[in-house]
């Protein structure tokens, strides 16, 4: 998982610098002497963490930690908002044109997954109530185009493309295209280059001064460590980018390159992709990033996945049945299906103060055997399992690729939380709720 390593290290030498009671300058600096190892091992940028270590020494040592009796919780906090600071405050919005369509125009390095990503944020955009549309531009790449095209039919949006012609010229007649379409925002997939070169700048500052784009963003991985910070710099000084896109946060991520861009660059991570799935994006927020990283969890951008996954009706109505002991199988099902939008169990459970960084033991796919069993079952027996007699339950069995055993088991856990619910349901008017959970 992204920063596991950076935030078990980190973790360690805050707990000894915190575990002494009253601190004194002699154990800030041992302890911010680990902390600065375990940045370099990250790969952040060596000014950056050495910047980093001054500003947070020179809290600690001040007054504000010194006198207090119990320190430990100030060094966390002085840390935390250090980290934030370095990772730009707060979250860094998309910016819009006044003039329809808005243009967005994507480059990076070959590898980076800038393709994928323009689908990811047309996709995102198009929940926020907008109206993308993506541009074809990077003719040199083989299937470039043709993946594009794919992407973009698998987030509902239309791809503009003129096969292998001038990209400056494509480009304006996407936007033309865009603008007599009624699209309210241009996404333009440019080139890329397994590493930088006059040429591609060259075209890359060509198609700026054709199109004008509102906002210039470099897609970068995630996982080169210093290497993304270097290329976020030469991209900028040519194009002088208006923010970052930071891609496959969700693998061996040490975290140099979310800590150091914005210090070297002085440009704001914009947006973070987490994961292979489309829906795989979020907008960065650097408090709650710097809170992933030391272990604090991430509860806010957990909520916010839950009420995207969640409709607000549906919830109602399964608290509601929940009170009334109506629960059917077929809501569990419904339930099961949200959760996987939210990203899984673990990516759930990493959220959780902490969780961030630890090696938890959860297998996604425990959720695929319950699923197979329910959608095994009839519509009638997903609403009345008691008619589930032996002969049904060998048959769903069969049918799920399971054992009667693990069909039993479903059926045993979703009893015993409909009498988990009653419980719930006839301590509601008391002062306080008294509830047994079944088999645990």
């Amino acid at each position: 998982m992204a920063f596991e390593g950076l935030t078990e290290k980190l973790q360690g030498a805050l707990k000894k610098m915190t575990g002494r009671g009253k601190l004194n300058e002699q154990a800030v600096k041992e302890g911010m002497r680990e902390v600065r190892m375990a940045l370099l091992e990250a790969d952040v940028n060596y000014a950056v963490a050495k910047d980093f270590i001054k500003k947070v020494t020179e809290r600690c040592v001040g007054q504000e930690v010194l006198s207090s009796l119990s320190p430990s919780q100030q060094v966390i906090k002085i840390v935390n908002e250090e980290m934030t600071q370095l990772m730009g405050s707060t979250n860094a919005r998309l910016t819009w044109s006044s003039s329809v369509p808005t243009i967005f125009m994507l480059c990076g390095l070959q590898g980076a997954g800038k393709t994928t990503m323009c689908a990811k944020l047309a996709g995102w955009l198009t929940k926020q109530g907008k109206k993308p549309m993506l541009a074809a531009c990077d003719i040199y790449r083989p299937a470039a185009i043709k993946q594009l095209q794919v992407v973009g039919k698998q987030v509902n949006v239309p791809v503009f493309e003129k096969g292998t012609q001038d990209p400056v010229k494509t480009a304006l007649e996407a936007v033309d295209y865009a603008r007599y379409y009624q699209r309210d925002v241009l996404i333009i997939d440019t080139a890329g280059r397994l590493h930088i070169d006059e040429e591609l700048m060259d075209e890359l500052a060509r198609i700026k001064a054709a199109v004008k784009p509102q906002e210039i963003l470099l897609t970068v991985d995630a996982m080169t460590g210093q290497d993304a910070v270097n290329v976020a710099k030469a991209f900028d000084e040519k194009l002088d980018v208006t923010g970052v896109i930071l891609t496959k946060l969700d693998g061996d991520t040490r975290g140099g390159a979310a800590l150091s861009i914005r210090a070297v660059t002085g440009k704001p991570i914009k947006f973070s992709g987490i994961g292979e799935k489309l829906s795989d994006i979020e907008p960065f927020h650097p408090d709650r990033m710097a809170s992933r990283i030391l272990g604090m969890g991430d509860v806010l951008t957990l909520i916010d996945k839950a009420a995207e996954a969640f409709d607000e009706k549906d919830a109602e109505k399964f608290a509601r049945k929940g009170f009334s002991s109506k629960l059917t199988l077929e809501d569990f099902l419904e339930q099961m299906q949200s959760m996987k939008k939210m990203g899984g169990l673990k990516s759930m459970i990493s959220m959780l103060p902490g969780m961030s960084g630890k090696d938890i033991d959860v297998d996604d796919a425990a959720l695929k055997k319950p699923e197979a069993i329910i959608r095994s079952m009839t519509p009638q027996e997903r609403k009345d399992p008691s008619i589930l007699n032996a002969s049904r339950r060998k048959r769903i069995a069969a049918g799920s690729g399971t054992t009667v055993q693990d069909v039993n088991t479903l059926i045993r856990q979703f009893e015993q939380s409909q009498q988990m619910m009653k419980q719930m349901m006839n301590s509601r008017g008391k002062g306080r709720m008294r509830i047994r959970f079944p088999g645990m």
